[in-house]
């Protein structure tokens, strides 16, 4: 289990072109007025991968099909199938094209030929990784992305010399208002991302095999707290530098400007930071999308969820075309990717009640069912975000 990184494919999941855009949105619109949500995703998001990890060492299998063999009856396995495909398998194709979109977008900084054409380029390679089969070569390409996107940003922050002491004043003084709330969803949803429950379920119940399954929990808690902080750390920091260079400009900026509006603390080298940066989050997110999608389906649908099986392969393969497909249109993604991150919050706690009862009522869990303190944990992560979206809701109607 010592070589399993499965905590940094998490990570390297979740930090996508969603992610940077609306964190930049976050630091541009509010500053560092709005780091108490992302503080309370990055403590969700260690929670609840923490109960699919214990799933997954403990049973062997992942989310969907846990989640199926908890259905006695069959109209509610019907209702949890058609529920991971729709929100799960179609879901992913919707974020596929932001992720390309994204990552196309930083090399067209590079080398413009057009966000279609680089769309295609990336989707044939994500088609290469994945059609290998090879989850070790699969899990290296991805730890080595989330680093350079750490790198990047962080030389980002450091050259943008940051206001220490006004982002503390804005630290203490959280907001949480009808303006903010919005952007509270999409930073909550583009950090918890459903998906990843079912990503990182089947990760570790694959990689775990034929180990003591004890220290296997332990070892999998500990690398993806540290995963998932360096995640968050780098969400942070992106906010950072927006709030340095645009804090309250937020009206001009665009996913394809971003990288410009950066010049005044970066100077001509802006454009080539942010856009390597958001290569790399998309590329990212480009690979583990399809790849959760075809773990949660497969598992849904009773099909093989080896990585070198036809089925498996076909969910992954038809994820990817639609993105590519979508990406090529030229939709503008930034309202579409902070749409995105906002629904896939009030999603989130259908999918993690769905996790809380399996890790209660499971027998196959045994020693490795949730404890109080999980369950508390729990319930928190799911009633703020109720409480948030209920929020959101009254809002809009008044």
């Amino acid at each position: 289990m010592a070589k399993d990184k499965s905590g940094y494919i998490i990570a390297a999941a979740f930090i996508g072109p969603g992610t940077v855009t609306t964190a930049s949105l976050a630091g541009a619109n509010f500053g560092f007025h709005l780091v108490w949500a992302l503080i309370f995703s990055v403590f969700a998001t260690i929670v609840l991968q923490d109960m699919a990890a214990r799933l997954g060492v403990a049973t062997g299998q992942g989310l969907a099909g846990a989640m199926k063999d908890m259905a006695y009856k069959p109209w509610l396995k019907t209702v949890f199938v058609v529920l991971i495909v729709s929100a799960i398998g179609i879901g992913n194709a919707a974020y596929e094209s932001g992720n390309l979109t994204g990552a196309a977008i930083g090399l067209d900084a590079f080398v413009s030929i057009g966000i279609g054409p680089w769309a295609s380029i990336l989707g044939a390679i994500a088609i290469i990784l994945l059609y290998s089969g090879s989850y070790q070569w699969i899990e290296t390409v991805l730890v080595y992305l989330v680093f350079i996107m750490a790198g990047v940003f962080l030389i980002t922050l450091l050259v943008a010399k940051p206001d220490l002491s006004a982002m503390f004043s804005q630290l203490t003084s959280p907001k949480l208002n009808s303006d903010a709330i919005t952007t509270v969803l999409a930073l909550i949803g583009t950090t918890i991302v459903p998906y990843n429950l079912f990503l990182h379920a089947s990760l570790v119940a694959k990689s775990s095999k034929g180990q003591d399954k004890q220290k296997a929990v332990v070892a999998c808690r500990s690398q993806s707290a540290r995963a998932i902080s360096m995640g968050g750390l780098i969400t942070l920091i992106v906010m950072a530098t927006a709030m340095m260079a645009f804090f309250n400009q937020a009206a001009t900026m665009d996913a394809s400007n971003m990288g410009e509006q950066l010049k005044p603390v970066l100077g001509d080298k802006a454009q080539w930071f942010f856009a390597l940066g958001l290569f790399s989050a998309g590329l990212t997110s480009a690979i583990t999308a399809p790849l959760a999608a075809a773990y949660a389906v497969t598992g849904a649908l009773g099909l093989s969820d080896d990585m070198k099986s036809k089925s498996f392969k076909a969910v992954w393969m038809v994820i990817i075309l639609v993105g590519v497909s979508v990406a090529a249109l030229g939709f503008k993604p930034l309202p579409a990717i902070l749409f995105a991150q906002a629904t896939n919050a009030l999603l989130l706690p259908v999918i993690a009640i769905f996790l809380l009862v399996v890790m209660n009522k499971s027998q196959a869990l045994g020693a490795f069912k949730n404890s109080w303190k999980s369950n508390a944990a729990g319930i928190i992560v799911v009633g703020t975000v109720v409480g948030l979206g209920c929020y959101k809701l009254i809002n809009v109607f008044t």
